[in-house]
């Protein structure tokens, strides 16, 4: 909805790149279970250059606690497995011919509760990201209001819009945190 010039479906997109980023995030966070977008971060000394393993790489789960790296240059694979030794996510690669293997060892608890932490903090980051973005439009709207663009009742009707939009994507974070978190819980 678009009043004077303010538009909500803008304060929505917003709010929805914080949880996009959310979902990055928590993706990043190794459990005990194997997944591709836990080398996502890695970048890998390539061609006198830093790229993403992904651009040089083909990254697979071929059993739950077994990450695959088939690296398509032959030349690379030394520089991929420093990498991943380097990314300090705790992995030991074994490589047979081009492909790199990667056990994923179990998670003890304490490091469980470590990761729990961590995303806690990703969530809040999330949380005071779409904070911003409220506070944003609520600042827009006063400031309609106060050049007489929006009237008095316009601009409360549209901050309680902003508010319902806040609280839904703040639900949406806390579902996202909730699952993350079951996940890394589950042994």
């Amino acid at each position: 909805m678009q009043t004077g010039s303010f538009d909500i479906s803008e304060l929505k997109r917003r709010m929805q790149g914080a949880t996009h980023a959310l979902q990055h995030e928590l993706g990043g966070l190794r459990t005990g279970r194997a997944s591709s977008s836990m080398l996502e971060p890695v970048q890998v000394d390539a061609y006198g250059t830093h790229m993403p393993l992904i651009q040089v790489a083909t990254i697979s789960v071929p059993e739950p606690r077994l990450l695959s790296v088939q690296v398509w240059d032959k030349s690379m694979i030394k520089a991929v497995e420093k990498a991943i030794v380097d990314s300090n996510l705790g992995l030991s690669p074994s490589t047979e011919g081009q492909v790199i293997r990667l056990r994923i060892p179990e998670l003890n608890e304490e490091r469980r509760k470590e990761l729990v932490k961590v995303a806690h903090k990703y969530a809040e980051a999330a949380r005071v990201a779409v904070r911003h973005v409220r506070r944003d439009g609520l600042d827009t709207l006063k400031k309609l209001e106060k050049n007489h663009e929006i009237s008095e009742d316009d601009q409360e009707r549209l901050a309680h819009d902003v508010q319902k939009v806040t609280d839904a994507t703040i639900q949406e974070v806390d579902q996202l945190l909730a699952a993350k978190e079951k996940e890394i819980l589950t042994v």
